[in-house]
């Protein structure tokens, strides 16, 4: 496990400068005091003025600091250390006060004291962790009691259809739904935010995570589920059949609403 990690990690590192200049996160506009969230996290999770709030595998922090600009004390978690200190520096030229801690999720309680008031975490960062029970665990260990956990993540149902190659015009399955032994590995010579990037570190492992999975684990940690959302759209386009709706949000061109492609949890700990 500890090489799948690593090698994730080492992916990652190599990510930080070209997600950093990338139009997909578009730094400049939020330099200019545009947030980094979407209509959807803030609605649902709701107001954090005045609150501690921490951000797990945040990157080089936007939502992180996005969330300090509502009003949140916030602290960003990450296990690359590039990425971290990509969003210490953007803070500092932001003029925006927050905490990062370098670490992975499951190393983290030796690292970081205190309770907190909201745990967020969201798109696309769960895949990267191989033990959901234990994820779980650690969210309600930095969790207050009567403190939020709230995550929006890509469905586990919108990854098991086939993007390759990326010209495919229909919704075809490839990938498992449920959870496996041993992790799901993919060669990736580019990135989300940047499909001619040439990558050095291109093995990524990735491990499948059922919303039922998910729900379980956070219910077996002690938490209270408020809610569990499906939503038939997503933030990106992740197959070339979708189009971008008035909202923002793209959908399918074919068989819209078929199929769900985000899910957003809101939890209590008692």
């Amino acid at each position: 496990m500890t090489e799948y990690l690593e090698a994730n990690r080492q992916h990652w590192d190599e990510l930080v400068p070209i997600h950093f200049r990338s139009n997909y996160y578009d730094v400049e506009t939020f330099r200019a005091g545009k947030t980094s969230l979407h209509a959807l996290e803030r609605q649902e999770l709701g107001g954090v003025s005045g609150k501690t709030l921490l951000h797990l595998q945040c990157h080089f922090g936007l939502d992180t600091l996005s969330w300090a600009r509502e009003g949140a004390t916030v602290t960003g978690v990450d296990f690359s250390e590039p990425a971290i200190e990509a969003a210490r520096a953007l803070a500092d030229e932001c003029g925006i006060e927050a905490r990062f801690v370098v670490s992975d999720v499951y190393s983290l309680q030796p690292r970081l004291e205190g309770r907190f008031d909201v745990v967020f975490t969201s798109y696309g960062a769960l895949c990267w962790l191989p033990d959901i029970k234990r994820w779980a665990g650690v969210v309600a260990h930095f969790l207050r009691p009567g403190g939020t956990f709230y995550i929006v993540e890509f469905h586990a149902m919108s990854g098991v259809f086939s993007t390759d190659p990326w010209e495919v015009t229909d919704l075809v399955v490839r990938e498992p739904y449920f959870p496996t032994d041993e992790p799901l590995v993919f060669e990736d010579n580019g990135s989300y935010a940047d499909r001619d990037a040439k990558l050095a570190n291109r093995l990524t492992y990735s491990w499948p995570h059922p919303v039922g999975e998910v729900a379980t684990a956070l219910i077996d940690a002690g938490l209270r589920i408020e809610f569990l959302h499906e939503f038939p759209f997503t933030i990106e386009q992740i197959f070339p059949f979708m189009e971008r709706a008035p909202d923002g949000y793209w959908r399918l061109t074919q068989r819209d609403g078929s199929v769900p492609l985000l899910y957003s949890i809101r939890a209590t700990k008692p």
